[in-house]
């Protein structure tokens, strides 16, 4: 399960197992959801908050956060899903003390 960021105490990672369509998974305090990035002409167009069967999702204002993070460096995760899932890198997390706005 490698973890890609730690953003306002949610751990933000993939699991090491994933599937197409690109999305990653966030969990704070026991709940989980996942963002899924949805990128059209090789433009990324949206991304679109999802629940994770099983676990009780993220609370609103930290569902909230977890959208504008991903939004921001949405980016930096499809070439990291790229680095780990088709090239086999090994990825090291990034702590992100500063809030997204």
């Amino acid at each position: 399960m490698p973890k890609l960021y730690e953003y306002l105490g949610i751990s933000i990672f993939f699991y090491s197992n994933e599937h197409k369509p690109i999305h990653v998974h966030g969990r704070f305090q026991g709940r989980e959801s996942k963002v899924e990035i949805v990128i059209e002409d090789g433009e990324i167009v949206e991304v679109k908050l999802l629940d994770v069967s099983g676990k009780r999702p993220l609370s609103s204002d930290k569902s909230n956060e977890f959208v504008k993070f991903v939004n921001a460096y949405a980016d930096d995760i499809v070439r990291k899903w790229i680095d780990f899932f088709v090239y086999g890198k090994q990825l090291q997390p990034k702590v992100i003390r500063r809030r997204i706005r």
